[in-house]
């Protein structure tokens, strides 16, 4: 069995047919932990859909019936770059559900993993880049909402490494201090424009392992000293004061219905969310929580893209190299204490093996910090 949980549902397929988006990865991501004795079958959880009211937390009203109800324009699907169809849209939400129970989860295991998701390219507005709904945002405006004092968290830190720029991230939480967003990425490829994020690196075209590796390294450091200097001063922690989300919402998954409410966190508080896993303590220290030095939850889009057979970058990491991110990634928040939440973003190598494979050293690499960690504190 694994230290943490991986949320997986077969209806994150897309349902895209034959696109160079390999949506089949996710099963496969699957099968292939399982063939390996990698994990085990209770070691994947089944996620609901996120519900509308969490949809609304970040995504606007109109935006959300014109995906329920499939009157999207001929612009506004050239811009999402996938076909429509009820099952990519059931698909979407429950990829958020997913990315809003693998957050939880880290809270209560250290660690935890959405094997769908990172669709970082969602607009609050519209959808780009085979990114209707922006599930990291999701989940992490539902557990602020709930806020620390419950079950969730004041603030977070998005670490993106996927190949292309973060830019629905980094225009959905552009200005709020209670999440800082970092995206290395490849400079000279898709999206344009590139809205900011709090610390954005832009890396040359086929820069390899070395680079890469030095880069993200000076990243992170750099990304938690900011957090620590201007974010916490912003917010005025820890004494208590209103975050941009609303207070949580509840209710059960709604699936297709067409939205009647009203949009983002309108309402009084309710009751807690569904399917809400038994607190424990966390390996990472439920304590050290709520710092004034470190973001409550860690959220980490692992993209397969900048591998150096990748159809859509241009980067040039090798297989040991996109390990060796990873790694680092995760190090940096177990030594510091900080729950962290995964999900797999793109990768389109020309290979669908090699993604597969990429993923799945991801859960290896986690497996291999948390496994270390518990044997130590025995």
């Amino acid at each position: 069995m694994l230290p943490f949980k991986l949320a997986y549902s077969d209806g994150y397929d897309l349902n895209l047919g034959e696109h160079v988006f390999p949506a089949i990865k996710y099963k496969l991501i699957r099968q292939k932990c399982l063939e390996e004795g990698l994990a085990a079958p209770e070691d994947f959880v089944e996620p609901p859909p996120a519900p509308d009211e969490d949809i609304l937390r970040v995504h606007t009203r109109e935006w959300v019936r014109k995906l329920k109800t499939g009157k999207l324009s001929a612009r506004e699907l050239l811009r999402l770059e996938v076909p429509y169809s009820p099952q990519l849209v059931r698909a979407f939400w429950l990829s958020a559900g997913g990315s809003t129970l693998a957050s939880r989860l880290a809270l209560r295991d250290a660690c935890a993993f959405n094997l769908g998701g990172g669709f970082h390219h969602a607009y609050p507005d519209h959808g780009e880049g085979f990114c209707a709904i922006h599930d990291v945002a999701v989940a992490l405006r539902r557990l602020q909402a709930e806020g620390p004092e419950g079950s969730g968290i004041r603030t977070a830190l998005v670490v993106d490494l996927d190949v292309h720029h973060g830019n629905g991230t980094a225009a959905i939480f552009g200005g709020d201090p209670s999440v800082f967003t970092l995206s290395l990425h490849q400079e000279n490829n898709y999206p344009y424009p590139k809205p900011p994020s709090d610390l954005d690196v832009g890396l040359a075209d086929f820069t390899g392992d070395e680079e890469y590796l030095r880069r993200l390294r000076e990243a992170l450091e750099n990304a938690f000293q900011k957090f620590a200097k201007e974010n916490a001063m912003k917010l005025g922690l820890p004494e208590a004061g209103a975050l941009r989300p609303a207070t949580a919402g509840s209710g059960q998954a709604s699936g297709l219905e067409v939205v009647e409410g009203e949009a983002q966190g309108s309402g009084p508080p309710k009751s807690g969310p569904p399917n809400q896993p038994e607190q424990k303590k966390s390996q990472s220290g439920r304590g050290a929580r709520h710092s004034l030095e470190k973001p409550d939850l860690i959220f980490y889009l692992a993209g397969a893209d900048p591998y150096k057979e990748d159809q859509l970058g241009g980067l040039a990491l090798t297989l040991e190299g996109l390990k060796e991110r990873d790694r680092i990634v995760i190090e940096a928040a177990k030594e510091r204490g900080i729950p962290i939440a995964l999900t797999f973003a793109g990768g389109y190598a020309r290979k669908l093996e090699d993604t597969i494979t990429i993923h799945v050293n991801t859960v290896r690499t986690a497996r291999d910090a948390f496994l270390e960690a518990e044997t130590s504190s025995v």
